[in-house]
């Protein structure tokens, strides 16, 4: 079929809404109408990465309507609603054996390669082929994914919020709920506010988190944060000690979990230093991959502390979407503020534009929204 996609052309040039072709799903495969999809940072830094295989159709924060599935596809059907996951799992590997479906590697090659599992792409371009995003490339108005990207959702689940559970938003809930497992009545810091630092907000709260301390250094993500449950502020540039001002939120203890959402190796010390004794610290925040995180090594043994690293904040999207977004729908999980601004897919660009612009709103996504 033809359709209209947001094509990336040229590293760090704007997007093209061109026209490409698709192929239909093969046996294992869904043909997906996308209805919503947002636009999150690691788009952006794909488009920036000169490694990336062009043309490529980005976008991997979707929802949208199962149209056709392949032959083998058994866990879900024609007029299905749903959120689509950009990790998809074999479900035969020795992590997925014990549950730890979030650190399946099957994906990654053909992520990293531009196509989907077989090692193929469904998407061309004037006549050649062009690479998928994530094995799901939502700037599209339809899209091909593999079926264990297909995360059925309730039907009267609004698709424009739904999308957003894909990645950001169950990556921070799962931070907090999932990898940390933060516990009732205990006390949290969070560290860096954007799209998963606001969720690990909401995760926090939600788990029953008494002391919620938001870190930021933008005085106007701090004050949206108290919308979502942060108890306490802290503006990381104005605290010439932010672990001495977080014991003095928390009876000079510390917190019992910090996650740091920021893929800064400084604020990592920051947060680990914040947690008192027997605490755990979730780095959720991409490092650099030639950075040190350094933490003292002095009674290292004597303090109990946890540092972990969470990846895709340690959730099962089978498991995690499906709750996320009963949450909405009960009214228990706020996801309606988190949208920006509903855009069509000609206007992208502004999207990522505002990635650039130090007083935008980056707290939530900008939505193209196809409904």
């Amino acid at each position: 079929m033809k359709m209209k996609a947001a094509v990336m052309t040229a590293v760090s040039k704007p997007l093209e809404v061109r026209e490409v072709e698709l192929d239909p799903p093969k046996s294992d495969e869904v043909l997906v109408k996308i209805l919503a999809t947002a636009v999150c940072h690691s788009d952006l830094n794909v488009l920036n990465d000169p490694t990336t295989p062009i043309p490529q159709v980005l976008g991997h924060e979707g929802a949208g309507e199962v149209v056709q599935v392949g032959s083998n596809v058994k866990t879900c059907k024609v007029g299905d609603k749903v959120v689509l996951s950009w990790d998809p799992a074999c479900g035969t590997c020795a992590f997925c054996r014990t549950g730890k479906t979030n650190l399946c590697e099957s994906a990654f090659g053909p992520m990293f390669g531009g196509t989907l599992m077989d090692g193929t792409s469904r998407l061309h371009m004037d006549g050649k082929p062009a690479y998928h995003m994530s094995l799901l490339s939502t700037f599209a108005e339809y899209t091909v994914v593999p079926e264990m990207s297909c995360v059925k959702v309730p039907d009267e689940m609004p698709m424009v919020p739904a999308c957003m559970i894909g990645c950001g938003v169950a990556t921070g809930f799962g931070a907090a709920v999932r990898a940390a497992k933060v516990t009732p009545g205990s006390s949290v810091a969070v560290f860096g506010l954007g799209g998963v630092g606001t969720n690990a907000i909401q995760g926090a709260k939600i788990a029953g988190a008494s002391i919620i301390i938001a870190c930021d250094i933008k005085d106007d993500n701090l004050e949206q944060a108290k919308k979502y449950g942060a108890t306490h502020i802290i503006n990381t540039l104005k605290v010439d000690d932010v672990p001495a001002a977080i014991k003095e939120l928390t009876e000079g203890l510390g917190v019992d979990f910090a996650i740091d959402c920021t893929g800064n190796t400084k604020v990592g010390r920051m947060a680990w230093m914040s947690g008192r004794k027997g605490s755990t610290t979730v780095v959720i925040g991409a490092y650099p991959e030639d950075g040190e995180l350094t933490i003292p090594a002095g009674s290292f043994h004597r303090v109990g502390k946890i540092l972990k690293g969470s990846f895709y904040g340690d959730i099962n999207p089978f498991n995690d979407f499906p709750i996320i977004a009963q949450m909405y729908l009960d009214g228990k999980y706020d996801l309606d503020s988190l949208v920006i601004e509903k855009i069509p897919l000609e206007d992208i660009n502004k999207a990522f534009d505002a990635f650039g612009d130090p007083n935008a709103n980056n707290m939530g996504r900008y939505i193209i929204s196809f409904e």
